[in-house]
């Protein structure tokens, strides 16, 4: 009897807790809803017990709102679920033709299937020195010292690197990097920009990682002290000439901003010339016939003749590491053509996508609850429920891997949680545990607000502050 009226007292105080949540809730939005900066806005907010998935606040939760970054908790799950934890990229480095004392009668071959972190500064085993060690040390195995070049195979995703819906102002930019199945350094480089000293001064681009890859059309110009980084790249419709806008600080000498490539290649041909030949990376070795370093990037797949090594990535769990903290996009977009790749063989965004939209089908999501068509939320076409984000983290709490998962969230106003932010939208999903021991799981979307995302971003930190 006694622990009858213990568990019966235990769910009165929840259901009052539960009560008291959604009193709070609905006046908060309410306030947002009436707040000026609010007035043409879509709010959504879905609320739910962690560990009961009893519903404690539902506001416009069947909308489908545009996520932002909270598409990636999506992908990220999928990305568990469908390729595993453990999963490994690879890249093969093979040779065509002959070993012929020292010298190969053909060619190095570089075959990419997708790896997102190949020549990335984020881990020690995947910068350049590393790779190009690697490779150093195989070629010195088979005592080969000559080859007449090496061929970047980057043909197993197709030749669309970009998903649709991507914006002009976004694909020029570090952000907007495109997934091929040839990554170099996150296909990222850095301008290096130097300031005026009066507001509206020219901006002077001092150097760049593209070298002679790229020209400019310069149009920054200097703006006040403390303006911060407003500079965006701009894709030319000629691939070598991009267009540079917008302002940074003024008195700047050395002012670094990072642009995108939409593959590998052209960053690892200069990785490869002024790294891996001209630092002491024990390269002296290697004469290579012909032009000095001649490198070629095949429009279609031709095999190699012998295997010498291959070369894997850190385990997935380590990628969505970075994919969830630090919201690397491309590591999205791969994620989603290598679902593609190992399910069909076909490395394109849209069979990842449908793929991925089946699979949560089956797990009690719609498909028009999960209208995407990316797979970082760059795009703002994307479409997605709050309640089809809760779903997703309702799921994941149930898996083996859940704790790399949890790990892997960041934490922001001291709560779990993947936040999201594209012109015009914030967005955050993720779980939280109240002072007094509750647990939820929620997701919170606002499109179409006004003024500075700042502010917004304050405002709904006080919303989600309700459930601590």
């Amino acid at each position: 009897m006694k622990w009858l009226m213990i568990t019966l007292l235990v769910c009165i105080c929840s259901n009052i807790q539960a009560q008291n949540i959604d009193a709070r809730l609905t006046a908060a939005i309410k306030g947002l809803e009436n707040d000026a900066q609010f007035k043409h806005a879509i709010l959504s907010m879905y609320v739910v017990d962690s560990k009961t998935g009893k519903v404690i606040f539902d506001r416009n939760a069947q909308i489908g709102l545009a996520p932002a970054s909270c598409q990636k908790v999506v992908t990220s799950v999928s990305a568990f679920e469908l390729l595993g934890k453990e999963y490994k990229y690879k890249t093969d480095i093979g040779y065509s033709g002959k070993i012929v004392d020292t010298l190969i009668t053909g060619d190095i071959h570089i075959v990419g299937y997708g790896d997102p972190t190949l020549g990335s500064w984020r881990y020690n085993s995947t910068t350049p020195e590393g790779f190009f060690t690697a490779m150093t040390q195989f070629l010195r195995k088979k005592n080969i010292r000559s080859f007449k070049s090496i061929v970047v195979d980057d043909t197993k995703w197709g030749s669309q690197s970009i998903p649709d819906g991507w914006v002009w102002e976004d694909i020029g930019n570090y952000y907007g990097a495109g997934a091929s199945s040839f990554n170099w350094n996150e296909n990222q480089y850095s301008i290096i920009l130097q300031s005026g000293q009066k507001v509206g001064d020219k901006v002077k681009v001092v150097s760049s990682d593209l070298g002679r890859y790229h020209k400019w059309i310069n149009e920054l110009k200097t703006a006040e002290r403390g303006t911060g980084d407003n500079a965006y790249i701009y894709l030319g419709s000629n691939s070598k000439l991009n267009v540079l806008r917008g302002t940074i600080p003024l008195s700047e000498k050395t002012f670094t901003i990072s642009g995108a490539q939409q593959n590998g290649f052209n960053l690892f041909v200069n990785d490869f010339r002024e790294r891996a030949l001209k630092i002491n990376l024990d390269y002296s070795f290697i004469e290579v016939d012909g032009e000095t370093n001649f490198i070629s990037h095949l429009p279609r797949e031709i095999g190699f003749d012998s295997l010498l090594y291959t070369y894997y990535s850190p385990t997935l769990d380590s990628i969505n590491y970075w994919f969830l903290k630090k919201s690397v996009n491309l590591y999205g977009e791969a994620f989603v053509k290598t679902i593609a790749y190992e399910k069909t063989k076909s490395g394109s965004t849209d069979t990842g996508i449908a793929i991925i939209k089946d699979f949560w089908n089956k797990n009690g999501i719609e498909k028009s609850a999960l209208n995407i068509i990316d797979g970082s939320g760059l795009s703002p076409a994307n479409r997605v429920t709050t309640n089809a984000l809760v779903t997703v983290m309702q799921y994941a709490q149930k898996q083996k891997w859940f704790a790399s998962f949890y790990y892997d969230l960041p934490e922001i106003n001291g709560i779990k949680m993947k936040d999201g932010y594209i012109n015009g939208v914030r967005s955050y999903t993720g779980y939280v545990k109240s002072r007094s021991g509750e647990e939820y799981t929620f997701s919170f979307i606002v499109n179409n607000f006004d003024g500075n995302p700042g502010t917004v971003r304050e405002k709904m930190w006080k919303v989600l502050d309700i459930l601590k």
